[in-house]
């Protein structure tokens, strides 16, 4: 005759099954990923406290949507479809190293992804000007607030290096730029070689 199933026992199996799935999924290698620095408050906790009733965006799908949009209309198109609200969202690559896709499409130069995130309603900064060659606009931040020609944009990238990339206007940015604060300038990687004769 077979053993009889207590109650125990089916309790016991019922809890080794439902153990396994995630003992399974425990021994997936863990994926390397962002950690946040150790913080502990020396001053007082506001006394505002936020409520967090919406979800936060995903963390990988704003680092997808910023590294697209360094080089790759199509993918950013795509994303921002998804979720519309990636448009100014921020990524922090460690060390307070901001970027937006904004800021990823101008150090390097992408203009045709740069005009798609304006039309979309991207927050246009100093970097962005003048990668665009927008003289004026450059000026006029610079006028309001004379230490922007000292800011650094993503990855330490300074006006100077983004007013290289402004294509055919890039020349008069510059001179701008070294009229305000002359610095040693090197040659910027993702300068694009004029086209042949």
């Amino acid at each position: 005759m077979a053993d009889q199933i207590t109650r125990r026992s089916l309790l016991t199996a019922a809890g080794a099954i439902a153990i396994v799935p995630a003992t399974a999924l425990a021994q997936e290698p863990a994926k390397a990923g962002p950690t946040e620095s150790l913080f502990i408050r020396d001053y007082p906790e506001p006394d505002f406290k936020p409520s967090w009733k919406k979800p936060q965006i995903n963390r990988a799908m704003v680092t997808d949507f910023v590294i697209y949009a360094h080089s790759n209309l199509d993918m950013t198109k795509k994303l921002l479809d998804k979720e519309p609200m990636l448009i100014n969202a921020i990524m922090d690559w460690g060390a307070g190293d901001w970027e937006s896709a904004l800021g990823g499409a101008s150090h390097m130069g992408r203009r045709d992804i740069v005009e798609f995130l304006l039309e979309k309603g991207a927050r246009i900064d100093i970097f962005c000007a003048a990668m665009m060659g927008q003289l004026d606009a450059v000026k006029s931040f610079l006028t309001l607030q004379p230490k922007l020609i000292d800011s650094r944009g993503p990855h330490g990238f300074s006006l100077h290096f983004h007013g290289q990339l402004a294509g055919k206007d890039a020349d008069k940015m510059v001179a701008y730029l070294q009229s305000v604060k002359k610095i040693e300038l090197k040659p910027n990687p993702f300068v694009k070689p004029p086209p042949p004769l």
